[in-house]
């Protein structure tokens, strides 16, 4: 368990395991448990690396407003910080993003990217073949977000969970740890909600982008992720595309065995 001072902010991560380097960027409300289920097999093979992002957890809070590009520039500073440059980027949902935003400002730090249903919505903005999906997703959000500011932060995260993330029923079925790290994470979700940036990406950057890239989505996730992720791989030239069957938002916890396997494969063959 190390703290150290990144891009001027104190950041709590992680160091598991020998090999390769290979950092893994939660999404939001979470933090680097949810990681658990993957990280001692990955270490078998790879030094992994699971922080929580600013604000989250163990790391400090930002002054003032967070954006992803402060997540960057951690992200970035982090990987230069280690001696790791360059390490697999691994991410999950808005951590996803993060690693992608990150590979468009610092590509040097990359040496390959692996990143699961970034929300990244601004990329199908206007197309009519989802509007009603999106339009769906932003009153579901709207909720999430009113009950944030009136300081109800558990009612929020319950309604993201079951409305948004995962699914009916989800919150009454994860572990009581995990309820608490998103009862206490929940506030950092409003950042991201206001932040001009966060839902967004440069593709023109993404193509210049040497490395390889796996972009997956699962089989069970609302439909506009598939199209995201269909835009991002078109701009990219060596992106694959990857479907984990049966699984939603977060294969690395419902259906951390597949994960693994798609993963280490992927890792392994780059």
């Amino acid at each position: 368990m190390t703290i150290d001072e990144i891009n001027r902010n104190q950041l709590f991560f992680e160091v598991t395991g020998e090999g390769p380097p290979v950092v893994l960027v939660h999404g939001s409300w979470g933090d680097h448990f949810n990681w658990n289920a993957v990280v001692p097999q990955l270490a078998e093979s790879f030094t992994v690396v699971a922080l929580d992002r600013r604000g989250h957890s163990q790391s400090q809070a930002p002054g003032g407003q967070g954006s992803v590009n402060d997540d960057v520039e951690d992200l970035a500073g982090l990987i230069n910080t280690l001696g790791m440059v360059p390490a697999h980027g691994v991410g999950n949902s808005f951590g996803a993003s993060i690693v992608l935003r990150t590979a468009c400002a610092h590509p040097e730090v990359f040496r390959s990217l692996s990143v699961h249903e970034p929300p990244l919505m601004a990329l199908i903005a206007g197309d009519p073949a989802f509007s009603g999906a999106t339009q769906k997703f932003n009153e579901a959000i709207g909720p999430v977000i009113a009950l944030l500011e009136q300081g109800q932060n558990e009612e929020a995260a319950e309604l993201f969970a079951e409305t948004v993330a995962i699914g009916p029923g989800a919150w009454n079925q994860m572990p009581a740890a995990a309820r608490k790290i998103w009862v206490n994470n929940a506030w950092t979700f409003l950042d991201e909600s206001r932040d001009p940036d966060a839902f967004s990406v440069d593709l023109e950057a993404l193509a210049k982008f040497p490395h390889p890239a796996l972009l997956s989505h699962g089989e069970q996730s609302a439909p506009f992720f598939p199209a995201i992720v269909a835009q991002i791989a078109r701009a990219m030239p060596r992106a694959r595309v990857h479907t984990f069957p049966d699984a939603g938002h977060v294969p690395h916890v419902s259906h951390p065995d597949e994960y693994l396997k798609v993963l280490t494969q992927f890792l392994v063959s780059d």
